[in-house]
């Protein structure tokens, strides 16, 4: 009788340790290689172009290392945490004078239940274009051609992310200005930022509709002046109806995105307020470890700016569970007012940007390495 209580007491301290467990995970990516860029502005003279060849970083996806853990609070409630931040393998420093989290920094709750409330830095929702990207936000992409657009991060969040219901799911992003004034004022860095989607599941399609809007910290508007900013590029609401479609070894990929803008003040004509962006591609998994990719990309504004469209080839080769080789080739098409880079560069054409001169082609192939643990 002794035994058997002292087992039950054994039982019941190793089941209120296992109540309070707590998890902490180290996590990262390095992405390097080497890339061949033409078209690229030299300054000297003016309208003089030439090739470059250079070491790269993060072209296939973006160099990261992060923290993220939970503890179980009993009745189905985890306290959840994660930091992450980005970097250059090439030389080892981090974007927006080394902010060490620039991407993450949240912490909050988490129920299988409820979903998932949490408050600090993340990625935008914007960002939620990337299950839909045939080259997932690579660096030669959906940010391309509405000039990292689609990249943004965001502080002073509170969001949700629900469980899903019947294939569907929501998630909703709300950030603070830190103003007075609700919008933004110029006293902050950041003006408001909101947005949501709904995605549907099944195992044949999914499907997304987006909304999102980035606010002019400057004055609160969907708009602004083009004085040090990228104007609808940087602060506009964004419409997006995205879809995937799993056919085997294939998986086709398309989306759509409008861009609105208020309107600039000292507007000029080739400086869009507006943007109407598309894709689409396929991927065709080979083998387990083998991938194709090929899509297009394309975006047309008003007020004179013009379209362009990016033709791109690429894949990749999994050496192991954690470490791939990837390769993509790529060229953009301008029309005669657009001056639309691989890169997702801002306005302005030169050496600051290496966006090609207006009506110029840009063409490029890179070629790396990339390992995750």
């Amino acid at each position: 009788m002794k035994k058997a209580l002292l087992a039950a007491a054994a039982l019941l301290t190793f089941g209120a340790a296992a109540h309070a467990q707590s998890s902490v995970t180290l996590y990262g990516r390095l992405d390097a290689g080497l890339e061949y860029m033409n078209g690229v502005p030299t300054g000297n003279p003016a309208n003089a172009t030439a090739s470059r060849f250079r070491a790269e970083s993060g072209d296939w996806g973006t160099s990261l290392w992060g923290l993220k853990g939970a503890e179980d609070l009993g009745g189905g409630y985890r306290a959840v945490f994660q930091l992450e931040g980005s970097f250059n393998t090439m030389n080892g420093q981090g974007p927006d004078n080394n902010r060490i989290f620039n991407r993450w920094a949240t912490v909050g709750l988490a129920s299988d239940r409820f979903g998932t409330v949490l408050l600090g830095r993340e990625l935008f929702v914007s960002n939620g274009v990337w299950d839909f990207d045939p080259f997932g936000q690579s660096n030669w992409s959906s940010a391309s051609l509405v000039r990292g657009r689609n990249w943004p991060q965001s502080s002073n969040n509170i969001s949700y992310q629900s469980p899903k219901f019947a294939g569907f799911d929501f998630y909703g992003q709300y950030a603070l200005s830190n103003a007075t004034s609700w919008n933004g004022n110029g006293t902050t860095p950041q003006g408001r930022e909101a947005g949501a989607y709904i995605t549907y599941t099944s195992p044949y399609f999914q499907v997304r509709g987006m909304y999102d809007e980035i606010r002019n910290p400057g004055n609160g508007t969907l708009g602004g002046d083009y004085n040090g900013n990228n104007g609808v590029y940087d602060y506009s609401r964004e419409y997006s109806a995205m879809a995937n479609v799993f056919l085997g070894q294939f998986k086709l990929q398309a989306g759509y995105q409008a861009v609105r803008s208020s309107g600039m003040a000292g507007q000029l004509p080739g400086q869009p307020t507006t943007l109407d962006h598309e894709w689409g591609g396929v991927t065709w998994q080979a083998t387990p470890a083998a991938a194709l990719t090929a899509a297009v990309y394309h975006v047309n504004g008003n007020n004179g700016a013009g379209n362009a469209t990016m033709y791109t080839l690429g894949g990749s080769y999994n050496l192991s569970k954690r470490t791939l080789f990837d390769l993509q080739v790529a060229t953009v098409q301008n029309s005669k007012t657009a001056n639309y880079g691989l890169n997702a560069n801002g306005v302005g054409t030169g050496p600051a940007t290496d966006n090609p001169f207006p009506g110029r082609s840009q063409t490029g192939v890179y070629a790396g390495i990339q390992h995750s643990f």
